[in-house]
């Protein structure tokens, strides 16, 4: 094994403090940008899929009542004629039925896909304690 000093080394004696904790500084501040770059994409990304499961939902609901309107007005039209004409607007009822189910089914399911705050936040919050402790130790 040599004694030889590693490039790193080298450029660590030939640059001054002042040059080495501007370049940390530069690094740090580059480093934070691109946490919070990273942050935004992923809040951006858990919006995005709130939203469509939301709407999925609302779509869920709309179809509900579109459900009870007709097996109301089949149940109307059938007790009333007491005749099959009544039982086209239940099988209309039945299908938005169908529909209401599906639609709730995934919106459900895009719902439980949902995270809360992304990993990078947790990453972000953690630099300045490591700063601090990094002071500490050089104490």
């Amino acid at each position: 094994m040599t004694d030889m000093p590693t490039p790193s080394q080298d450029k660590a004696a030939a640059t001054s403090l002042g040059e080495l904790v501007g370049e940390v500084s530069r690094d740090l501040s580059v480093l934070m940008r691109k946490e919070l770059e990273l942050a935004k994409a992923e809040l951006t990304d858990s919006a995005k899929k709130a939203g469509v499961g939301a709407g999925l939902m609302g779509g869920a609901a709309y179809a509900g009542m579109m459900a009870i309107l007709f097996l109301s007005i089949a149940l109307w039209w059938a007790l009333g004629l007491l005749v099959g004409g009544g039982w086209s607007g239940v099988i209309v009822a039945v299908l938005w039925a169908i529909i209401a189910g599906i639609l709730f089914a995934v919106g459900r399911s895009r719902m439980r896909e949902v995270q809360g705050a992304p990993k990078t936040v947790e990453t972000v919050k953690e630099i300045p304690e490591a700063l601090k402790r990094n002071e500490e130790n050089r104490s």
